[in-house]
Formats: C-alpha cells, sequence, structure tokens
C-alpha cells in the first residue's frame, strides 16, 4: 500500500472511533477513541491571565452596577481574606479566614448596614465552611469538621471535633458544609487534582452524616468541587454549582448547575458537559467513554468557563422584589485560566416552577482598567434576616451589602 493511502486509511478509521469533546467537528483538533488500544490525539490551547490587583477604593466601589433600586456598600473592611459566610437568625455575621485559621464574628448594632464589632469566636486550623443549624456551627477544615454552641452574644462555645478523617485537600482543600430539610450534615469534598482518578473514594464527592459525624458515606460523586450548594426552599431539591476542569481551553469545561441527587455520578474526570469526553484521563478498565456516559447524569445547565464558582445562597428574604424569592446568589470567585477574565461577579440563578433556567449578572463591576486589574475576588455569599445579603471578598478583606 503506498504511503499517502495507507495513511488516509488510518485517519479514516481514527475519524470514525472519535468523538470530539470540542464545539468543533475538526477531528485535527479532537480524537478521542473509545478505549486505549487507538491513540488519542487532541489540540488545546491553553491560557493564564490573571488581572493585576487594585485597592477596593471608594471611587471604586462606586462604580459598582447592581439592578435599580439597589445599593452596594462596605460593611467591613481590614478583615484578612474573608471566606465563606453565616448569618444567625440574630444578624450576626460570622466569616472563615482559611489563611489565618480563625472565625469571626461582625456585629451591627445600630442596624445602619456597617459593621461596628468585630471579634475571633473559633480558632481552628483552615477553617473554612460554616453553618448554623439550632444554635449550633458547624465548622469545616480539611479533615475535619467542628461543632460549636452559640451563646446568646453570638461567641461560641469551644469546638468540639465530629468528624476527623476527611481525606486530603490536594488541589481543592475548601470544605463547604450544611445541614439539610433531613436533618443530616452534608460536606463538600473536592477533587485532589485538576483531572485523575483518585485513589480515596470520598473525593470529588458531597458527603452525608448524622448531625454528630456518625454514619458517613458518599451521597453523590464524580463532583470536581462542588463549594456553593443548597436546597430550594419550595421544591426541598438540592442543586450545587460544580467548578469545571481547567486547561481545556477557554470555553470548556463550563461551569455546571447540577440537580445532585443520592447514589449518583456526575461524571468527573473522564465525562463533562453534555457527555464530551476528557481526552487527558481515560476511563479505568475496560470502561469505555459511552459506557461511563450511560452512568453520567449531565448538568441541567452551565456557566462560562472558569468562573469559579464559589458559595451559593437561596433569597428567602422579603426585602427585594418578589420575583428574586426562591431564586440563587452565586459569588463567582474570577477565572485565571481564559484569556479573557471570566467571573468576578454575583450572578442570580433565576428559578422558575422549581427549575434553573438562566443566569442574570446582579454584582458586576470589580473588574476595572479595561479588564485588567480587579479589586475582589468573590467567595461569600448569605442573606441576612433583614432581606439584604451580604458578599464577601478575600483580596482586599472586604465584606459588602448589597440592599434595596
Amino acid at each position: 500500500m503506498k504511503p499517502w493511502i495507507k495513511t488516509l486509511t488510518i485517519v479514516a478509521i481514527l475519524s470514525g472511533l472519535a468523538y470530539s469533546c470540542t464545539k468543533h467537528d475538526d477531528f485535527w483538533e479532537s480524537i478521542i477513541p473509545e478505549t486505549k488500544d487507538q491513540p488519542t490525539s487532541s489540540q488545546i490551547k491553553g491560557y493564564v491571565f490573571r488581572p493585576a490587583i487594585a485597592p477596593a477604593t471608594d471611587a471604586n466601589i462606586q462604580q459598582l452596577k447592581v439592578p435599580p433600586g439597589f445599593t452596594v456598600k462596605k460593611f467591613a473592611d481590614g478583615l484578612g481574606k474573608p471566606r465563606i459566610l453565616a448569618i444567625s437568625n440574630t444578624g450576626n455575621v460570622y466569616a472563615s479566614d482559611r489563611e489565618a485559621g480563625i472565625v469571626m464574628l461582625l456585629k451591627d448594632t445600630n442596624t445602619d448596614g456597617v459593621a461596628d464589632a468585630k471579634s475571633t469566636v473559633a480558632t481552628i486550623k483552615q477553617a473554612h465552611g460554616l453553618a448554623i443549624h439550632q444554635s449550633k456551627m458547624y465548622i469545616a477544615a480539611v479533615k475535619e469538621v467542628y461543632v460549636a454552641d452559640m451563646n446568646a452574644d453570638g461567641t461560641l462555645s469551644a469546638p468540639r471535633i465530629i468528624i476527623s478523617d476527611l481525606p486530603d485537600g490536594g488541589q481543592h482543600p475548601n470544605r463547604t458544609l450544611a445541614v439539610g430539610p433531613d436533618g443530616l450534615l452534608y460536606i463538600t469534598v473536592g477533587s485532589t487534582c485538576n483531572a485523575c482518578p483518585e485513589p480515596n473514594k470520598m473525593n470529588a464527592t458531597i458527603v452525608r452524616s448524622n448531625l454528630d459525624g456518625s454514619n458517613k458515606k458518599v451521597f453523590a460523586k464524580g463532583l470536581r468541587n462542588t463549594i456553593g450548594f443548597g436546597w430550594h426552599t419550595e421544591t426541598g431539591e438540592l442543586w450545587g454549582m460544580d467548578h469545571g476542569i481547567d486547561w481545556l481551553g477557554d470555553e470548556e469545561q463550563r461551569e455546571e448547575v447540577n440537580l445532585i441527587k443520592e447514589n449518583l455520578n456526575y461524571g468527573w474526570p473522564y465525562i463533562y458537559g453534555e457527555g464530551k469526553y476528557n481526552p487527558s484521563d481515560p476511563p479505568q478498565g475496560d470502561t469505555t467513554y459511552s459506557q461511563y456516559a450511560q452512568l453520567t447524569t449531565f448538568p441541567t445547565l452551565t456557566y462560562q468557563a472558569h468562573a469559579a464558582p464559589m458559595q451559593m445562597a437561596f433569597y428567602t428574604g422579603d426585602r427585594f422584589p418578589a420575583d428574586y424569592k426562591n431564586d440563587a446568589f452565586i459569588a463567582m470567585r474570577g477565572s485565571w485560566n481564559r484569556s479573557v477574565p471570566s467571573g468576578y461577579k454575583i450572578v442570580r440563578l433565576h428559578f422558575e416552577n422549581g427549575k434553573p433556567v438562566r443566569f442574570e449578572d446582579f454584582l458586576t463591576g470589580f473588574l476595572i482598567n479595561g479588564n485588567q486589574s480587579h479589586f475582589a475576588r468573590l467567595v461569600g455569599v448569605a442573606v441576612h434576616p433583614d432581606g439584604s445579603i451580604m458578599v464577601s471578598d478575600d483580596t482586599n478583606g472586604v465584606i459588602y451589602h448589597v440592599a434595596n
């Protein structure tokens, strides 16, 4: 056989086996066979772009954009690196600072939307996730979960360990947690890597346990890093936003909105989006991509790649317009693995008949100077009992107050 004929024959065979993981049909960009018996070929353009850090000056804050009738201002600043937020039914605002290993309490005693008292109420190495339930606070570190009693003045009793054997953090050590409508504790455990087979079956999952930490088991798997999650206030269904895989290009992998149910598999690291194949990590053993895709639950909705969804809070207040009720606010931390930045904002996830249907910008403007600089990478978002929301930034150590 002549060399050029042989080459064309091989290409024809490979292209017949191929499944393109990109938005293009050009097989030169991606040839991903079902099994390892044939070579995989994928060309992906990767970018690193981190906007420069600017200060959170009054001038920068004044140009922030919110919907008509809303206002945004500093609730507190000089806070170090505030991450996850939790707000008690008395209006006490708690923020974790993983780097400092503390939980902060901020009080607004004169209800003017600005904190006038700050204290440290817990010291726990790499404290991150916070959840309040029945006058107790649950705090997640990397491998441990603690519980503390909440005192009348907002301080906490000495935290007690209820779980001590979560797996190592690796690339995603930022555990979050919440108590579900069933009275059980849900804990997110991110992957140790960008995309790889995990040796510990508890990584890339949501774990569920009793409130005392007993009976711990994997609730759902194949979730690369679902920091933001919560239960719809009408349907009781659990929704979460998962971080997409890096280094698949500017537009891949899009961030996923998943309806999370017990014992389901959401595809990571082999399948992403609506059944696309990850070229860098084929399924283990004799399982083909298509077989693994059949085991995968696909997202209900997706969002721009690399925006990095963080905390998520369903709106339960009465202060905002009526159509905000039961929608979710999500902090989009912001990209670094994209040529043009995405994220750096708070978005509203609009629900209709209990299902998410679209995203809308809610709080924007943290990218400045033509997207060359930013003055916030957002992490936390929580609803205050008065119906306003709080937003945390761990770049300049600010918590913002958004009201109408």
